[in-house]
């Protein structure tokens, strides 16, 4: 075995190959040090498709003092780009969604042809509404890209005048009928721009950032809950599948919530949780939502604790991990208002071992609870194979006895078992009502 490796190791990490993997790595970071703004403008292009790799990004400009802002229609370019002297980057516009590769061409012809745009009706009336159609203006307004010109909810309340006032003109220009600097610009100043009935709340202009640019950009909801979270709980881009069975305690926002009914008439739910740079989903089984259901709400900031899991009903690894909730609390403004920095981060978890050493017992007086589960017929080896994949998934230190046949025959496993993180709710999926006791 140890020959074929070494003949692996000729073609697959030769020297050549180590030296272009060396000479890249030399290149980035020096870019990287010396031009930093460059250097992250272009890593974030290559990643724009990826959110979660963008999300990193953008946390890693933050820690370098680099400032990402929302696209700009004077300041943005297909792709992510520096704003000039500055440590800036503007936001490229074909990254935001419904935002195509002719749309923004079309932008920055007008931009180079006659220069920046002075306001949004000298937009309208210079970029060719063909290119540039009503959902490409909806999704530019949303995510940010009219800022410098009015806020973007006065901008939505006004859209249908500005495209008629836009599209009046340039038929007007097109005809001969009148010229861009004779009187449209007289006309372009009589457009009034009303302010809508109501001001939209920033939380959900930071939901159409979320929507269109795939993340919160101008802010994010939970940065009233930064300091909390980054002192009390794991962040969550930290977390992996290598973790799997490790202990953990999360907080964030609920973004989506899918509830659904078991075979035995109860309700579970499996609910996605995000926070800076990172989201999960979260599984919550019938015995802690039927307690809990009124937290698991979109938009509510929770704190959650659980149990990794990245493997599927039948114990194989899928991949993709996620986490079983045994508990969880709404974090509000008010909780942490009074809370004091302590300048100490959580501990990230470590690797937990698959099956519990040889010769393992639990400390001495501390007591466990220990988990009966009752098989009717011992014959059944298709539920007794099942049980076992399920058990070796929560390894733990409690006590596991089964209960076998009619005469209730008392056999002790072999190994033990972690009864505080979901495995009874699991058990009580496939065996018999009454069938799991823990005590």
């Amino acid at each position: 075995l140890w020959k074929q490796l070494e003949g692996f190791a000729d073609y697959a990490f030769n020297k050549s190959h180590s030296a272009c993997y060396g000479l890249i790595s030399y290149w980035t970071a020096y870019l990287k040090s010396h031009h930093p703004e460059a250097f992250m403008a272009a890593v974030m292009t290559s990643n724009y498709g990826d959110i979660d790799k963008l999300a990193v990004d953008i946390a890693e400009c933050r820690r370098m003092g680099i400032d990402v802002l929302a696209p700009d229609v004077n300041e943005s370019f297909l792709e992510f780009a520096v704003v000039p002297g500055t440590k800036q980057i503007r936001f490229g516009m074909a990254a935001i969604k419904n935002v195509g590769k002719g749309a923004v061409e079309e932008i920055l012809s007008a931009r180079e042809d006659g220069g920046a745009f002075v306001s949004i009706e000298d937009f309208a009336t210079r970029v060719n509404n063909r290119s540039v159609n009503r959902k490409t203006w909806d999704s530019l307004i949303r995510s940010g890209a009219f800022d410098s010109f009015h806020p973007r909810d006065h901008i939505l309340h006004n859209m249908d005048k500005i495209l008629a006032y836009g599209s009046k003109i340039q038929k007007d220009i097109s005809s001969g009928q009148s010229d861009l600097f004779g009187g449209s610009l007289q006309e372009m100043s009589q457009l009034e721009i009303e302010k809508p009935p109501s001001v939209t709340p920033e939380r959900e202009q930071l939901l159409w950032e979320r929507e269109l640019l795939g993340l919160y950009l101008s802010s994010h909801p939970l940065e009233p809950y930064r300091i909390y979270l980054d002192e009390q709980v794991v962040p969550i881009a930290k977390l992996s599948v290598e973790m799997d069975g490790a202990k953990v305690e999360v907080g964030g926002l609920v973004t989506t919530v899918r509830e659904i009914v078991t075979k035995k008439g109860k309700k579970m739910a499996f609910v996605g949780i995000e926070d800076f740079e990172g989201e999960l989903e979260m599984i919550i089984f019938p015995g802690v939502y039927n307690d809990k259901t009124d937290l698991f709400v979109p938009d509510t900031v929770l704190k959650v604790s659980g149990k990794l899991n990245s493997k599927d009903r039948e114990g194989k690894d899928t991949g993709e991990l996620k986490i079983l909730i045994d508990d969880a609390s709404i974090l509000s403004e008010a909780d942490i208002k009074g809370y004091k920095s302590t300048g100490k981060r959580t501990k990230l978890p470590r690797k937990k071992t698959k099956s519990v050493p040889q010769g393992y017992s639990r400390p001495l007086g501390k007591k466990t609870d220990r988990v009966f589960i009752r098989v009717e017929d011992s014959d059944d080896t298709q539920q007794l194979f099942k049980l076992k994949q399920t058990l070796n998934k929560y390894p733990g230190d409690s006590e596991a006895i089964l209960v076998l046949g009619e005469n209730k025959n008392a056999v002790r496993l072999p190994f033990k078992v972690d009864i505080s993180n979901g495995l009874a709710d699991e058990l009580r999926e496939f065996l018999s009502d009454g069938a799991v006791v823990i005590k």
